[in-house]
């Protein structure tokens, strides 16, 4: 695990190596333990590692055995150790026992097709010397970030945007054009970036740089075609043996490893398999917050020492009332892009809680969206139901859900906020439907608050359904969420926030094979009538009880919406003032100043549109602005005090 990052020169003229270093004290919180680059010709590669496989011999780059190709790789190869057995038995020579190595012997033998044969979360850089030719890669999934950026001079690439910002010449700028893409849905989707000139380089692709020319391609999709004829139980016992396989090939490491515990689904399969499979207890760690009604529906810990009494873990628990102001601007940093998703808080304090002990960390991110674990995948099922109503007792029933109030952070108005949301979105399409689910403002309401009018053109919404086919509908749910919010929220704040404190998290519920397998299970059997995660809790009824198969959901989030009416809303009111909005040159403000009065009088649920304005101001004075973070908390502070 670590950060990788290079600089391939059009002209031919070997790239600077103190650009690259430059570039790697940008991303030193990824790899502390180590550092190296390797300059030849008109291409340089670089890394800052974090060691947890062969930990005296896996210093990168790594070369093969006659130095004609070099390799800097971030993340794990969970399948290396049979790769390498099949590439020796050929003949192929290994220096090192690192997991990445065997990405330099498995090119050599197969070309770009190589890829098809890894199993893991990845980015890489690949420079075969022989050909000149720079090659860089992205794991299926997108687990693992990568950005590039590309001018007439030179084609640069890193795990983080900021180390790009550090190459000579290129200073931060706001991408005016993502901006309405980032306020509808809440994070900048692939491959857009907000930094202009940069960009992400989407999941299971390719980018290749020889003789001046760049190519990108596509090398894997989620599958489309579903199984109809498979019985109930065979996906059942499917389900288990491939998730618990997963689990069991990502406990390779030569350091510490623990995992993550909520008490929910995802993570208690997780944790269960893990002590399955060894002969340590397992570490697990939990986070609760402290305070009122709000914090309390937040606090998953109770739950979460349920299932590790159940399997014996060596169990820690945090009970937290975060420093907002303090942390914002410091993970915004981290993050190099601004979003509305609470969980990048919740995560980064996890993380740094484990990093006390472990340096690699299980979480069960991606079992939602695999197996159907949101409320809104019951949208077309009621929608049914209530289409059998008479139409003016619809009409009679999103009048009155236009009246009724919002919160998440009450157990009774987030129920309401729920029926709201769906009664108003009942008479529409379902790729509509489900937009209006997934969108933290409608399109008219980002239109109205924009001063310059977005760009024309298809949003990453409607690119994703285009792309879904002609699956049901429950499963064009699934393949929209595996193509946007998985990879350019959920698995973004995952990464960034873990490897801030430098701590690898790995995903085995989004090992691609179990993810195939997931995509061809039929939605009647993902979904049974209105139980979630059907197929999956079958699959683990003989290893999780009852009550925690069926709990209720709850996010991996904070009570951001009750802070933002409480302690935080002089922030909320700082930021979004007048000044401050004509100052930036983006918002009109009285539609900010509805946002805010609507959210506090309980009318809407503005707590994603809220923290997407706030953090995209924060992320505008530390990037935009230059300053320090540090500085930045410190003036809010002096604000809210």
């Amino acid at each position: 695990m670590c950060g990788i990052h290079g600089i391939y020169r059009f002209d031919g003229t070997p790239p600077s190596s103190e650009a690259l270093a430059a570039m790697g004290e940008m991303t030193r919180h990824r790899g502390p333990d180590d550092a190296g680059m390797h300059i030849d010709g008109p291409c340089g590669i670089a890394m800052r590692r974090l060691s947890i496989i062969d930990l005296a011999g896996g210093h990168q780059p790594l070369s093969n055995a006659d130095e004609t190709l070099w390799l800097v790789c971030n993340g794990e190869i969970y399948n290396f150790r049979e790769l390498r057995a099949e590439l020796q038995a050929k003949g192929y020579v290994f220096k090192t026992g690192s997991d990445c190595e065997v990405v330099l012997n498995l090119y050599a033998a197969e070309g770009d097709e190589f890829v098809h044969r890894l199993n893991g979360m990845f980015d890489f850089a690949l420079w075969d010397a022989r050909r000149q030719r720079l090659l860089i890669g992205r794991d299926r999934l997108g687990i693992k970030p990568l950005y590039v950026l590309q001018d007439g001079a030179q084609l640069a690439f890193a795990s983080e945007a900021k180390a790009l910002l550090a190459l000579p010449g290129v200073r931060a700028q706001l991408d005016a054009g993502v901006v309405a893409g980032y306020l509808h849905v809440g994070y900048v989707a692939a491959p857009g970036c907000i930094f202009k000139g940069i960009r992400k380089l989407p999941p299971a692709t390719l980018l290749s740089v020889e003789a001046g020319q760049v190519r990108q391609w596509r090398y894997w999709r989620l599958p489309a075609q579903m199984e109809q004829c498979m019985p109930e139980r065979e996906w059942i016992d499917r389900v288990r043996t491939q998730m618990e396989e997963s689990v069991r090939m990502q406990m390779v490491s030569d350091v510490p490893i623990g995992a993550f515990l909520s008490g929910g689904v995802d993570s208690s399969a997780v944790v269960g398999f893990m002590a399955k499979h060894s002969q340590q207890p397992i570490r697990t760690y939990a986070i609760g917050f402290d305070g009122g009604e709000a914090e309390a529906l937040y606090n998953e810990l109770p739950y979460a020492r349920r299932v590790a009494e159940l399997f014996g873990t060596r169990h820690r628990e945090i009970l937290v009332k975060p420093d907002v102001i303090s942390l914002l601007p410091k993970l915004l940093w981290h993050m190099d892009e601004p979003l509305s998703d609470t969980a990048f808080i919740t995560t980064f304090l996890v993380s740094e809680f484990a990093r006390q002990d472990v340096k690699v960390i299980l979480s069960g991110v991606g079992g939602d969206e695999l197996f159907g674990g949101y409320k809104r995948y019951l949208g077309g099922h009621y929608a049914a139901r209530l289409h059998k109503l008479p139409h003016w007792m619809r009409r009679a029933a999103a009048f009155t859900a236009e009246r009724l109030p919002a919160d998440r952070h009450s157990s009774a108005l987030n129920t309401l906020r729920l029926a709201k949301g769906f009664l108003a979105s009942a008479e529409l399409t379902d790729d509509e439907r489900y937009r209006s689910y997934l969108q933290v403002l409608d399109r008219d309401t980002v239109a109205s608050l924009m001063l310059q009018p977005a760009a024309s053109g298809a949003d990453s919404l409607s690119m994703a359904f285009a792309a879904a086919g002609s699956q049901d509908e429950l499963n064009r749910m699934f393949a929209v969420d595996a193509e946007t919010q998985l990879p350019d929220d959920l698995l973004l704040l995952t990464d960034k926030m873990s490897m801030a404190v430098s701590l690898e998290c790995r995903v085995p519920l989004l090992d691609h094979q179990l993810v195939q397998l997931a995509a061809a299970i039929p939605a009647s059997i993902k979904v049974r009538g209105g139980r979630l995660k059907h197929v999956m809790k079958e699959a683990l009824s003989d290893l999780l009880p009852q009550d925690i198969l069926e709990r209720k959901k709850r996010g991996f989030g904070t009570p951001m919406g009750a802070w933002l009416k409480r302690e935080l809303a002089p922030m909320l009111r700082r930021l979004l003032a007048p000044e401050v909005v004509r100052a930036r040159g983006l918002f009109r403000q009285p539609v900010d100043d509805r946002l805010m009065a609507d959210h506090q009088a309980n009318r809407i649920d503005g707590t994603d549109a809220l923290l997407a304005l706030v953090n995209l101001e924060i992320w505008s004075r530390i990037y935009l602005d230059r300053r320090a973070p540090a500085d930045v908390a410190a003036e809010l502070k002096s604000h809210v005090a």
